[in-house]
C-alpha cells in the first residue's frame, strides 16, 4: 500500500513538473522525456537495491534510501524552485553546482543500471526451457565450486564502474574544467593578401559565464589570450547561459582582453534569453539591450548580419558575422549571410563568424557562398571525449558533422574551424575535451 501511495505521489510530481518546466524554461520541455527515463531507471535500480538493504539496521537503511533518492529530489527541487523563483535570479554558483551534481549523480547511476539490466536479461534467457535444462545440468556439476554468480559479478562490476565514473567526473568539475588548452593552427590561403601573411587571430567561444564559480579562472584565461599578442580576437557567441546579468560580475576581467585590431563578436543561441520565461516581452528585449550595452562598454564590436573590412599594411580582408542559425529545430535561425555579405567584392578574402557550425553545412557550402574560413563554436566537443594525436572521438560527432577542430569541404576547399569552447554548461566540467583558446596564424601561400 505504501509503495502504491509513493508511486502515485511521484507520478503527480512528474506531471506537475512538466507543466512547470514548460512554463519557466520552455525550450527544455522537449527534454522532459529524459527526466521520465531517469525516474524509470531509479525505480528499476531501487527494486534491486531495496532487497539488498532490507536486513540493514534502521539508520543504515534510511541513510542509503535518502542518498539513493537524493538526485531525483534535486531534480524536482530545480523544477519547482524555478517556478517559485526564476532560475535567472538564482545565485550562479549555487545553480552551477546544483545542476552539476544532478548530472554527476545520474551519470554514475547509469552504469549499475546497465550492468543490472544485462544480468536480468541473462537470467531471463536462462528461463527459456531448452536453455534452462542445460543450465540445470551445468549447475549440478559446479555445485561444489566456490565463487559468485555471473549476475552478482555484473552487479558488482556496475557498482565499481559507477565509483570510477564518480571520481572522474569530480576531477572534471574541479580540475580539468579550467585546464585551458591553446591550440595553434597555421592556415594557408591563396587569396589572402601578402600583407596579412602571419596575421594572428585568437578565437574564443562559448564562455557561458553563468557557470563560472569565481573570477580567478577567467583571469587566468585572459592572461593566456593576451600572452599570444593577437592582431584580432573573435568571440563566436554564447557569453551567458540564461541572462545578460550573469556577465556583469566579470566585466572588469573581460575588459582586460586586448587585440591590436579589436575584438569582434557574434551571438550564440544562449545570448537571446530564449531558455527562460520572461515576465513580459519588454523584459526579454531589455535583456538583449543590456547585452549590447555591455559589448559597447567593453569595446567589443557586435556583427549582427554585418561585415567590416580589416585593413593592414595597405591591404584588406573582410570579416563577416551572422547571428545564430542552427539546423536543429530548437535553435533560432536569425543568421542572414546574404545580408551580412552584401556589397563585398567576389575576389576578397572572407572570414566568417557563425556560432553554430551547421550553418556552414546547410547554407554556406550548399549555396556557394565564398567564405574562405568560417569560425564556429557551439558544440563544446560535448565536454567529453578522447583526443590523441591520431584519434578523436566524442558523442558530439553523432550530433554534428563538424564538432571540434579544422574541417575542409572537399569540393570547394573552403574550411571551418570549430572551437571546443572556453566555458561549460549543464555539467560544469570537462573530461578529455579541454577548454580551448584557438590561436590562428594566417598564411598567404603554402610553404614548400
Amino acid at each position: 500500500m505504501k509503495s502504491k501511495i509513493a508511486l502515485f505521489i511521484l507520478s503527480l510530481l512528474l506531471i506537475v513538473g512538466y507543466f512547470l518546466l514548460a512554463h519557466e524554461m520552455p525550450l527544455y520541455k522537449g527534454q522532459y522525456v529524459i527526466v521520465i527515463f531517469l525516474v524509470l531507471m531509479d525505480l528499476y535500480l531501487w527494486s534491486a537495491l531495496r532487497k539488498a538493504i532490507f536486513s540493514y539496521s534502521f539508520w543504515h537503511k534510511y541513510v542509503i534510501t535518502f542518498l539513493f533518492w537524493l538526485p531525483l529530489m534535486m531534480v524536482l527541487f530545480l523544477i519547482i524552485g524555478a517556478a517559485i523563483r526564476p532560475i535567472v535570479d538564482w545565485n550562479d554558483t549555487f545553480r552551477t553546482f546544483w545542476i552539476g551534481f544532478i548530472v554527476v549523480f545520474y551519470t554514475v547511476k547509469v552504469f549499475p543500471f546497465l550492468f543490472l539490466l544485462i544480468a536480468d536479461f541473462i537470467r531471463l534467457i536462462k528461463k527459456i526451457p531448452i536453455l534452462a535444462k542445460k543450465e540445470k545440468r551445468r549447475s549440478l556439476v559446479t555445485t561444489n565450486e566456490s565463487g559468485i554468480t555471473r549476475s552478482k559479478f555484473l552487479q558488482y562490476l556496475g557498482y565499481l564502474s559507477g565509483g570510477i565514473v564518480f571520481s572522474t567526473m569530480l576531477a572534471g568539475m574541479f580540475k580539468w574544467v579550467y585546464d585551458f588548452n591553446v591550440v595553434k593552427k597555421h592556415l594557408y590561403y591563396k587569396r589572402l593578401p601578402q600583407a596579412f601573411d602571419g596575421y594572428k587571430i585568437v578565437q574564443i567561444s562559448d564562455l557561458h559565464l553563468g557557470t563560472w564559480t569565481s573570477n580567478r579562472p577567467l583571469e587566468e584565461a585572459v592572461k593566456h589570450i593576451n600572452k599570444l599578442n593577437p592582431d584580432l580576437i573573435l568571440f563566436t557567441g554564447d557569453l551567458v547561459n540564461y541572462a545578460t546579468k550573469e556577465a556583469f560580475r566579470f566585466e572588469k576581467t573581460l575588459s582586460e582582453i586586448k587585440a591590436r585590431d579589436g575584438i569582434y563578436v557574434t551571438l550564440g543561441n544562449h545570448d537571446y534569453g530564449d531558455y527562460v520565461s520572461w515576465p513580459s516581452p519588454a523584459a526579454k528585449k531589455q535583456n538583449m539591450s543590456q547585452l549590447v550595452a555591455l559589448y559597447n562598454r567593453l569595446g567589443w564590436k557586435l556583427l549582427n548580419n554585418k561585415h567590416v573590412k580589416l585593413f593592414h599594411k595597405g591591404s584588406y580582408i573582410a570579416l563577416v558575422g551572422v547571428e545564430n542559425w542552427g539546423y536543429h529545430a530548437r535553435f533560432p535561425k536569425y543568421g542572414d549571410i546574404k545580408k551580412a555579405s552584401k556589397g563585398l567584392e567576389p575576389d576578397i578574402f572572407k572570414l566568417l563568424m557563425s556560432h553554430d557550425p551547421t550553418y556552414w553545412d546547410h547554407v554556406i557550402i550548399p549555396e556557394g557562398y565564398d567564405m574562405d574560413l568560417t569560425l564556429s563554436g557551439h558544440t563544446h566537443g560535448f565536454q567529453f571525449g578522447i583526443e590523441t594525436k591520431d584519434f578523436k572521438w566524442s558523442p558530439a560527432q553523432y550530433m554534428y558533422k563538424e564538432w571540434a577542430g579544422l574541417y575542409q569541404d572537399k569540393n570547394t576547399h573552403r574550411e571551418i574551424y570549430v572551437n571546443r569552447g572556453l566555458g561549460s554548461i549543464g555539467y560544469p566540467g570537462r573530461i578529455g575535451i579541454l577548454p580551448e583558446i584557438t590561436y590562428i596564424i594566417l598564411k598567404s601561400s603554402k610553404e614548400v
